[in-house]
């Protein structure tokens, strides 16, 4: 299993779809250098997953900076608060729940490290809150996984559909398929999707 470690490596993956796939690169010419996008894994990386569900941008980081603040970061430390204390950094009475049932599973972050993905995304969706976009997302960034893609994700298939001219947006299961091409760099695909939307919609593609 390839993971991602450096720029290095994002433009290895960059060659390597400009090769299979001509509008891959086109592309690239578009939007230039791909960013690394690598995240700290663990705990606090799904807890701000979380908390960036349904949120703008704005929203998700004033919450998460106020449970920073308020030190309520840790699996222990929100098992402790009470339901005032985490609705009080602007957690709603859902997001309280997922974060619960989140410092609850026991998730072992060092040994998912070396997981592969389908492990990973298993052992994830398995806690309420956290869906298979999710996972995907955290096995793309925080883990550094070469070959996930996120075919849920709304703006990669926005992108996707103005890249290669589409009548629609391809949807989940067409838009796996679509990508298996992509291996082993899927991920790559993705950043470059992203990035790619960015241009073409003018606005942010992912937090």
């Amino acid at each position: 299993m390839r993971i991602i470690h450096s720029d290095a490596c994002i433009a290895e993956g960059a060659a390597h779809l400009a090769a299979v796939e001509p509008r891959f690169a086109m592309a690239l010419d578009t939007v230039g250098t791909l960013p690394l996008r690598r995240r700290k894994d663990g705990f606090a990386a799904l807890v701000d997953a979380i908390v960036s569900q349904q949120v703008s941008v704005a929203a998700a980081d004033a919450i998460y900076g106020r449970l920073k603040d308020a030190n309520l970061i840790g699996p222990r430390k929100i098992m402790w608060a009470s339901d005032e204390d985490l609705r009080a950094c602007g957690l709603s009475r859902q997001k309280i729940r997922y974060v619960r049932a989140l410092a609850e599973a026991r998730i072992d972050f060092k040994a998912l490290r070396s997981a592969p993905t389908e492990q990973v995304i298993t052992e994830l969706t398995a806690v309420p809150g956290i869906g298979v976009w999710t996972a995907e997302i955290y096995a793309m960034f925080s883990l550094g996984h070469a070959d996930v893609f996120a075919p849920g994700d709304l703006a990669l298939q926005e992108s996707a559909r103005i890249l290669f001219d589409l009548d629609e947006r391809p949807r989940e299961k067409a838009f796996r398929i679509l990508a298996e091409p992509w291996s082993p760099w899927r991920s790559v695909a993705a950043r470059l999707l992203w990035a790619y939307y960015h241009v073409a919609k003018d606005r942010e593609g992912i937090r």
